[in-house]
């Protein structure tokens, strides 16, 4: 199991998805984290790169590709919150998104292991 944990200082886990620099990946085996690795977030795509060319076929989850390009082997996602594109994005690609009021990475491993990491729904910002 690998949870990505967006973060900004390697410690607490990022209040918003979209903003957050940074993910921490832990590998869960057996109630037991058996790895933990950085990886750079990815950031927005601008127009400009050679990658827009060849896709003609847009959907609507595209856009957020980026969230997931640097975790796709992950399952999870944690965040404390995240706008509903990027949830919908994150579920797209078949990754759980998880909004989480705990506030360090190491409550939320404790949590998955314990079965207490659960998705806050009231936490997935919505454009009024």
């Amino acid at each position: 199991m690998k949870i990505a944990f967006a973060t900004d200082d390697h410690h607490t886990i990022s209040p918003h998805l979209g903003r957050a620099q940074w993910y921490e990946v832990v590998t869960i085996e057996q109630g037991q984290v058996v790895n933990r690795e950085v990886r750079p977030k990815g950031r927005h795509h601008h127009h400009g790169d050679e990658e827009h060319d060849h896709h003609h076929h847009h959907h609507r989850h595209d856009a957020h590709h980026w969230l997931v390009e640097a975790v796709s082997d992950c399952q999870m996602i944690v965040a404390r919150g995240m706008g509903e594109p990027a949830f919908q994005g994150v579920q797209a690609a078949g990754i759980q998104a998880i909004c989480t009021p705990l506030r360090t990475i190491d409550e939320a491993v404790q949590a998955y292991v314990n079965g207490t990491l659960t998705h806050h729904p009231e936490r997935v910002h919505h454009r009024h």
